[in-house]
């Protein structure tokens, strides 16, 4: 009994150390883009949120209200999340979904206004060449305007790949808003590679907001915001996270571990358990009590994700191993998603 309050009151403290102070933000950056990745149950005075679903894709419509509260921009956040999109019939809903759902957040056009489209990132980074290998795929139209009048159902459109800071040397948002300024389109679409605090979200989410974006905001390499506040029009963002970084991949590991451990134990005494093969514990919503935790995870398993987050964060960042990572498909799935992009994008500006 002595051996259980000495443990209980060493868990106390430590868990009194880490958390029981007011924390520094400004040291640490979210690893994410997503809205929906920082939009929890705690912060929803700041946010309303809908969740519902379309063939199987779930969809995520969040108004964030105080930007304060939620740490994202005052805006529309619709994200839609799906299991595989190099399987053709799953592809086509997730489509039909984008689809439905881009046209929902589009503003109303005259055939004349000008539609710039921006791919970001670097083409010669897998994981971040979604933004340029999406706009080589779009339908150019502004050229042929200077010539005449094209059919009603299509649009004047223009794109431009700006690179990235690194290998220009010049700020992305004041490039684009050099060529705003002189384009003056009427709405600005910019695609872009994302990052999660989510395993489970990487290459499996399109998230498109009304608020504009900020490249390289994911991973902790802010540059100027692409916005209406900048550039002077309309901004529609489009993205995909592509990357994680590595305590988010821990955090998210212990998560499933306990998981499968529940499944084991629920499972265990179970002879028809073994002639299912591969069962997909996550689906079945399992978890474990806090004593179980702590017996599996030990001082680990007293904290929450965000605490075990935290001290992974704290673990990894001053010795420079909070890696970020993709997955090893990345070169085939990237091109996946941006032929989705931009077939769902050319249908949605020229309504083919």
């Amino acid at each position: 009994m002595k051996k259980a309050n000495k443990i209980s009151n060493f868990v106390k403290n430590i868990k009194g150390d880490m958390m029981n102070h007011e924390i520094d933000l400004s040291k640490f950056f979210v690893h994410s883009d997503l809205a929906i990745d920082v939009v929890g149950d705690d912060r929803k005075s700041g946010a309303i949120v809908q969740e519902y679903d379309k063939l199987d894709i779930h969809v995520t419509n969040v108004q964030v209200k105080d930007s304060s509260i939620i740490g994202k921009k005052e805006g529309t956040y619709v994200t839609i999340e799906f299991d595989d999109i190099t399987d053709e019939g799953n592809r086509y809903n997730v489509f039909k979904v984008f689809k439905e759902e881009l046209n929902s957040l589009f503003p109303k056009l005259e055939q004349d206004d000008l539609i710039l489209v921006i791919g970001l990132g670097n083409i010669d980074m897998s994981a971040d060449a979604l933004g340029p290998l999406t706009t080589k795929n779009i339908m150019v139209t502004n050229h042929l305007y200077t010539i005449g009048k094209l059919d009603s159902k299509y649009r004047r459109v223009a794109t431009i790949i700006p690179g990235v800071l690194a290998t220009t040397g010049m700020e992305t948002s004041d490039y684009v808003k050099v060529i705003v300024d002189y384009l003056k389109p009427k709405l600005v679409i910019a695609i872009d590679s994302l990052a999660s605090s989510s395993i489970n979200r990487v290459e499996k989410t399109i998230q498109m907001t009304n608020t504009g974006i900020h490249p390289g905001s994911g991973i902790g390499n802010k540059r100027k915001e692409i916005s209406k506040e900048i550039l002077g029009v309309d901004v529609l963002a489009i993205g995909v996270p592509m990357v994680v970084d590595a305590s988010t991949i821990v955090k998210d590991t212990l998560d499933y571990l306990t998981k499968h451990y529940a499944y084991f134990k629920k499972s265990k005494d179970n002879p028809s358990s073994k002639l299912i093969l591969n069962h997909n514990y996550l689906s079945d919503n399992l978890s474990l009590d806090s004593d179980e935790k702590i017996k599996l995870l030990g001082l680990i398993g007293t904290l929450n994700n965000e605490e075990i987050k935290e001290l992974i964060d704290d673990v990894l960042m001053p010795i420079g191993f909070n890696l970020i990572v993709s997955t090893k498909e990345v070169d085939y799935i990237v091109r996946e998603l941006s032929n989705l992009i931009s077939e769902t994008l050319n249908e949605v500006i020229h309504a083919i």
